[in-house]
Parts: C-alpha cells; sequence; structure tokens
C-alpha cells in the first residue's frame, strides 16, 4: 500500500501546482482580484483558488478510474464507494463556496443547506455506534446518518471557513489535519484513503503558491472544500472524538468569535467591540489587529508579530492537538 499512496500524492501534488499556476494566470488576465489587507501596498491576488482543488480531484479520480478499468489496479489505492461519495460532497461544499464567493446566498440558505450535502455520504455509514467519552459507546440508529454526520461535517467546513484570514493558514491547517487523519486511517485500515490521499496532495501543491506572500487565495471554494474533505475524513472513519480534539484550535476560534457577537449585540456603542473584519500592517511589518477575539488575531493583539509568525503559531498549535488526537482510538 505504501508505494501506491506515495504515488497518488506526488501525482496529486504535481498535477496541482499545474492546474494552480495556470488559474493565477488566467485570474490576472481576466481582473478575478482581491487586495491582500496584511500587505502594505495592498496588491491584487487572484481568488476562489478553491476552483483549482475540485479540477485537481476530478481529473484524480477520473484518471485513476479509468487505469483500474483499464487493469492497473495496482498502481495507486483503490477508490472505494465511499471515496465516491466523499467526492460528492465535497463537490457539494464546494459548488455553494463558489456560489458565496461570487454572491450572497443568504444567511438562512448559509445554514440549511449544506446540512444535505452530506447525506449522500450519510447513508453509507454503518453501524451508527458512537463512542462519547464518560459514556461509552452510544447507538443512535437512524439518527446518526439523518442529523450527527449531516451536522458534524456542515460545522467542520465552516470551522475551517471561519479559521483563515492569513496567507497559508487555512490551507496549511487543513493539509496537516488531513496528514494526520490519513495516517491514522492507514494504520487502522479504515476507508476513504484515495480521497484524503489526493486531497493531502492536492493541498500541498496549492499552499506551494498560498504560502506567504500569497500568489492565490483559497476563497470560500477552497475553504468549504476543505473542511468538506476533513469531515467527511472524520465520519467515514469513525473518528467523531480523535477528529474534534485535532479541530479543538478551530473550535475555540468559533467560541471567540460567538463570544465577540455576543458583546457586541450587547454593547452595540462600545468601541471594543466594534466590527472590523481585517487589521492593519505597521510600518515594521507587524501586524496590527482591532481586538483579540479570533484566535489569529489573540498574540498579535499583545505581542508584536508579523503575519508569517502568526501563521507558524497556528501551524503549531493544531499540529499538538493533531498529535493528541492521533493517539485517540474514536
Amino acid at each position: 500500500m505504501g508505494a501506491p499512496i506515495l504515488a497518488l500524492l506526488m501525482s496529486s501534488l504535481l498535477l496541482s501546482i499545474f492546474i494552480v499556476s495556470i488559474q493565477i494566470r488566467k485570474f490576472r488576465k481576466i481582473g478575478l482580484v482581491v487586495p491582500d489587507y496584511y500587505k502594505p501596498d495592498l496588491r491584487k491576488i487572484p481568488t476562489s483558488g478553491g476552483i483549482s482543488v475540485l479540477l485537481a480531484l476530478f481529473i484524480l479520480y477520473s484518471a485513476v478510474a479509468i487505469l483500474e478499468a483499464l487493469g492497473y489496479q495496482q498502481l495507486f489505492p483503490p477508490i472505494t464507494r465511499l471515496d465516491w461519495k466523499a467526492l460528492i460532497v465535497i463537490c457539494f461544499f464546494g459548488f455553494f463556496g463558489l456560489l458565496d464567493d461570487f454572491t450572497d446566498v443568504g444567511r438562512i440558505t448559509k445554514v440549511f443547506l449544506p446540512f444535505t450535502f452530506s447525506l449522500p455520504l450519510a447513508i453509507e455509514l454503518h453501524p451508527n455506534v458512537v463512542f462519547l467519552p464518560f459514556i461509552g459507546l452510544v447507538d443512535f440508529g437512524v439518527l446518526y446518518w439523518l442529523a450527527i454526520v449531516p451536522v458534524y461535517v456542515m460545522v467542520t467546513s465552516n470551522l475551517v471557513n471561519m479559521h483563515s484570514g492569513f496567507n497559508g493558514m487555512a490551507v496549511g491547517l487543513s493539509a496537516i489535519v488531513i496528514g494526520f487523519l490519513l495516517a491514522k486511517s492507514i494504520i487502522s485500515g479504515r476507508d476513504t484513503i484515495f480521497m484524503l490521499t489526493c486531497m493531502l496532495g492536492v493541498l500541498l501543491g496549492f499552499l506551494w503558491y498560498n504560502r506567504y506572500p500569497s500568489r492565490i487565495f483559497e476563497g470560500n471554494v477552497g475553504a468549504l472544500s476543505m473542511g468538506a474533505a476533513i469531515g467527511t475524513g472524520i465520519v467515514a472513519n469513525g473518528f467523531l472524538v480523535s477528529g474534534f480534539v485535532m479541530l479543538i484550535p478551530h473550535v475555540a476560534n468559533f467560541l471567540m468569535y460567538v463570544y465577540w457577537r455576543i458583546m457586541r449585540k450587547l454593547h452595540p456603542q462600545d468601541e471594543r467591540w466594534r466590527a472590523e473584519k481585517f487589521g492593519k500592517v505597521r510600518e515594521d511589518g507587524t501586524l496590527e489587529v482591532p481586538n483579540p477575539l479570533t484566535l489569529k488575531w489573540l498574540l498579535p493583539y499583545h505581542f508584536k508579530m508579523t503575519e508569517k509568525q502568526v501563521v507558524l503559531t497556528m501551524y503549531f498549535f493544531t499540529l499538538l492537538f493533531c498529535i493528541a488526537g492521533f493517539f485517540i482510538d474514536f
């Protein structure tokens, strides 16, 4: 299994690098760019790079499926039924993110429509038993695929989308989580190895252009696709508890955001809770952020840090929790 996985990983990485380079040139030419608010010159950067992620996945799945049909199954890991369903879920979230990149889909739509995206995967998952800390194994029956799986994947995709904003941050964090999920799946003999390998290679290739200083942003299409891949990798392999541990920094970021929203509602005139989406860059290159109420703003609010330093710190935090989650069975 080792050589086929390595071959798929390298193929995914190289294909991603090739496709993303084309998208950067095309999007610059047609003007699909947005400002990078954390650069002094507010340079314009191509966005919606997640399109390349989805395109690379399509090509990889199609190419390997053709090779399997021709009898070359030994070259790459096999594509299982769950791998195909995972691709469907990722595409649903990705296309929804693409729509959100270019139009306002509405708050209600963002909450309820993504709930249905995971159902094609959920109905394939058996048994419906979940380990809950301090309780033990609980059989949720039909509630597992009707509620737990869709909610888990939907929430995960949004957690990834929210925990972003700096060059290479969301993509790098997602690559770390997916890398640990892949290793955990291989060692425990679980499923979706093909999907996780493809996604890891594609994200590493994308990160080549997305790292500081970014030459392309992932956009909502990329963030939601990555989050969906993480969510499907977790639920398809029964890693609900260990997956949650790996995502604790993302959860902490969400809880900080909820606290900010509550305080802003209670104290609308207080400058401490003012609505600010972006910070600024000082002359010395360090970040000036309006509050400490998202995880990426917490440290630069109290200490002088550059964007690159903050991103590396976020990598470190997620790495620690991924190591912890790796040793949890469920």
